[in-house]
């Protein structure tokens, strides 16, 4: 069903899964010997399924806290100014904490979180995005971790997700013109 609505996948399932190992992999070299406790944030909805895989990959002790922002209301292919769903849960006082989001576009959402954590004391602060679009990221918001490097597309899969559908999708894929107004 999701399939037919998929003009060409742009990351495949097994693509990304190897990805995800790298970027635990690196992760877990910077902060393998960090004496203040490690905080994964992520942004959901969209970064679930990223960063479920993600600490999958991370043989450290550490936390979890999170934030909901909605940056892509209803059937929008263009970012609107975030909006808080969920404030942050979770205590981020002098932790290491890294902000894990979806996808780096206009920023909009990354900088609102960042502003949030800093708020909240953390030792240290980095981000980890499993897309970032080249054209569009804004030179004053720094991606720590980038999962791919993408052009100016809409996606959707591995969390992403047109009106809160093919979050499901395994892969990255841009849709149909057709299905987007």
């Amino acid at each position: 069903m999701m399939e037919s609505d998929i003009d060409r996948i742009l990351l495949r399932h097994e693509q990304i899964h190897r990805r995800v190992a790298e970027l635990g992999a690196e992760i877990a070299k910077d902060y393998g010997e960090a004496e203040a406790g490690l905080t994964l944030l992520p942004i959901l909805s969209g970064a679930m399924i990223f960063v479920a895989d993600l600490i999958r990959e991370l043989p450290l002790k550490m936390k979890i806290a999170l934030t909901q922002i909605s940056t892509y209301p209803g059937h929008a292919t263009e970012p609107s100014e975030p909006r808080t769903v969920m404030e942050l849960v979770g205590d981020l006082r002098g932790r290491h904490v890294i902000i894990v989001d979806d996808i780096l576009d206009s920023g909009r959402t990354l900088r609102r979180v960042q502003e949030m954590a800093r708020r909240h004391e953390p030792a240290s602060q980095r981000t980890c995005v499993l897309l970032r679009k080249t054209a569009k990221a804004p030179p004053d918001i720094a991606a720590d971790y980038v999962g791919f490097d993408i052009d100016d597309l809409f996606v959707v899969g591995y969390g992403l997700d047109f009106g809160d559908h093919y979050r499901n999708y395994p892969h990255i894929g841009v849709l149909r013109p057709e299905i987007m107004p």
